[in-house]
């Protein structure tokens, strides 16, 4: 347990981790009957045939997830599903030098990790941005701090490193006439949508990831459609990553509190099952 509600788990699954890449991610069911759930690949260790993910209690499939203990094992795991990140069809010579800028909000940390090391070993450059509300709640700190050039901490409440949000320590950076040529955005849909406005007349090219909406993650169900650049797009076959000056955000938004009162009520249903 990273956190009283943000758990990271190494998953023995060799054939998924000889062929994960950075951008990708994978469907977890905790048993039969559990929601099927997108999770964004964390780290993969090809030698020791693992993949790492990390998930954050917000529900009843959460909930059950976190749950297993050390030796369990999950009911399905499939993957790795969707489109690797941009940057890796790039060689190493173009990687190396290449100036990165990385917005992670509170998980959001967890699927910028595989990125920032993936491009630590190419020789880019890369700066990480990490947003939480409270010092108590950052995650992977000292790995990131391991594999990036400079590690920029932002907390809500001014418990740790710039009190305030992650997009005015963006303006900080670029008011200081820092320069990169890409941007990455990972996190909440609200902090995205915010760091794209922020980014917007920078020149910078920005890059977001919507695995937040997906659900089956083949294409099939079609509740992770969304609007980018004027075009219906499917997240998870054709994604998880966008360009964040594109995303109809506000569409997004709208689509993730469609079925609140359901998400509550059987969250409150697995409670009640667990203390009975």
């Amino acid at each position: 347990m990273l956190t009283p509600t943000i758990c990271l788990m190494e998953v023995s699954a060799p054939r998924l981790a000889a062929s994960a890449q950075p951008g990708q991610f994978l469907i977890v069911r905790a048993r039969a009957e559990g929601e099927r759930i997108p999770l964004t690949i964390c780290d993969y260790d090809r030698v020791r045939g693992t993949v790492t993910i990390v998930t954050q209690i917000v529900g009843a499939s959460t909930r059950m997830i976190c749950a297993l203990e050390e030796g369990a094992c999950f009911v399905d795991v499939v993957g790795p599903l969707g489109r690797p990140s941009d940057f890796m069809e790039l060689s190493d010579a173009a990687l190396k030098g290449r100036r990165f800028l990385f917005v992670a909000g509170g998980l959001g940390t967890a699927p910028v990790y595989p990125q920032v090391k993936y491009l630590h070993e190419k020789g880019a450059c890369v700066d990480v941005v990490v947003g939480a509300k409270t010092a108590d709640l950052l995650i992977l700190r000292q790995e990131m701090e391991a594999v990036c050039d400079h590690l920029h901490i932002c907390t809500d409440d001014g418990s740790e490193g710039h009190h305030g949000l992650v997009t005015e320590k963006v303006k900080a950076l670029l008011a200081e006439g820092r320069t990169f040529d890409q941007a990455v955005a990972i996190g909440p849909m609200i902090m995205m949508k915010f760091v794209a406005l922020t980014l917007k007349d920078s020149g910078i090219p920005l890059v977001v990831s919507l695995n937040t909406i997906m659900v089956d993650g083949t294409g099939m169900c079609g509740c992770c459609r969304i609007t980018v650049g004027g075009k219906v797009r499917f997240a998870c076959v054709e994604g998880p990553e966008f360009d964040g000056y594109a995303v109809d955000f506000d569409e997004a938004l709208r689509r993730q509190t469609m079925y609140r009162p359901q998400e509550l009520e059987a969250d409150h249903k697995c409670k009640i099952g667990r203390n009975a």
